[in-house]
């Protein structure tokens, strides 16, 4: 049995997702220490209390977001986000010391990363083996010529963001529902699908006439009037429990039940975060992409989606019954283009983990 150290970002449920997916697999023989920041250790905290798993709380980088009242939009508030930068930089020493003090007393065998800098720099300076597991290294590794130039642009940006946090893994893996090829230069890097939870994995695709919409904690009334437009339920997760409004039902997160929802839906409409693509798209439905506005990782994600034919995108600031009454028409083509196995990437990446494992050949 050897022993894990996993960190992981703590904006977003992608990040928490993808880390409980590979955890699930690596319990089953190893010693797992979670260091998760923000919404993950909520996330995951309550699912592994009382278990051989051990999920620690540590501070992280968080983005902030503000209303805009004139717009309706969402957009980085570059104030709070900088504060919390600089008050976590100003305990960044703090943080190491308390990482590096467990890893003096378990001496970990393997430490894996989700986009989180604290715990892979620590494993470094000790020499502690690591490797570098999530979506947003897709920026660093892959050739992305084919964007449009503004996109490219953005990437190039959001690129150089990606190389400070952290250096020197093992390996990299990118997990993704795309698979954009990869610079000629680069080494020790595999292209993934997206790690499925235990409950997506066990869900049984049907077809109903539902759709499941989630969003990210905010709604416009553009937004809702474009839903009301498709004509059928809508089930709407991210923005809590509410009254219905017409065909508009509002939706306690219920992680069972937002996927036993999705399985049995006809599509999704969401934001474009990659890990919820890739779900849907295991479970073979379509999907309405909506970037939320200046988020431009969401803008690539969305451009590859519709690039694969298997749904389409269109901005969240531009959203309109034109476009959704357009999507509800187009579904049963954008399924037929789904390839659910391509995206399906856990046991790839057990298989590269348990490379760097004590024993292996």
């Amino acid at each position: 049995m050897a022993t894990i150290y996993y960190s992981l970002a703590g904006e977003g449920r992608g990040h928490a997702t993808r880390v409980r997916a590979v955890v699930e697999e690596l319990r089953k023989q190893h010693k797992i220490v979670i260091y998760a920041p923000g919404h993950a250790y909520d996330l995951l905290h309550p699912v592994y209390k009382d278990t051989d798993v051990v999920v620690k709380h540590i501070p992280g980088l968080v983005f902030h977001y503000k209303d805009c009242p004139n717009t309706g939009r969402r957009q980085l508030d570059t104030i709070k986000t900088g504060i919390g930068g600089l008050n976590y930089l100003a305990g960044y020493s703090t943080l190491s010391k308390r990482i590096q003090d467990d890893i003096d007393k378990e001496a970990p065998d393997l430490v894996i990363t989700d986009f989180e800098p604290a715990l892979p720099r620590v494993a470094r300076q000790v020499s502690i083996p690591f490797i570098s597991l999530d979506h947003q290294h897709f920026l660093l590794v892959s050739d992305l010529s084919r964007l449009p130039a503004d996109l490219q642009r953005h990437a190039f940006l959001m690129a150089q963001i990606v190389r400070g946090y952290y250096h020197g893994q093992e390996h990299t893996i990118v997990s993704s529902f795309y698979f954009p090829p990869l610079k000629t230069k680069v080494k020790d890097v595999s292209q993934i699908g997206v790690l499925l939870r235990t409950e997506v994995l066990e869900a049984t695709p049907e077809h109903g006439e539902h759709i499941v919409v989630y969003l990210r904690r905010f709604g416009s009334s553009e937004v809702f009037e474009a839903l009301e437009a498709c004509g059928c339920e809508m089930r709407i997760y991210g923005l809590g429990s509410q009254p219905s409004k017409g065909r508009l039902r509002f939706c306690e997160i219920d992680m069972h039940r937002f996927i036993e929802d999705l399985a049995t839906s006809r599509a999704l409409i969401s934001t474009a975060g990659n890990q919820l693509i890739g779900e849907a798209l295991y479970l073979e439905k379509p999907v309405l992409a909506m970037p939320e506005y200046g988020n431009h990782e969401q803008r690539i994600n969305g451009y590859f989606l519709s690039d694969a034919g298997a749904g389409m995108t269109v901005g969240m600031d531009q959203i309109s019954p034109l476009y959704t009454r357009y999507f509800m028409e187009q579904c049963e083509t954008y399924r037929s283009r789904i390839d659910r196995q391509e995206v399906h990437g856990n046991r790839t990446a057990i298989e590269i983990i348990n490379q760097y494992l004590p024993g292996a050949a």
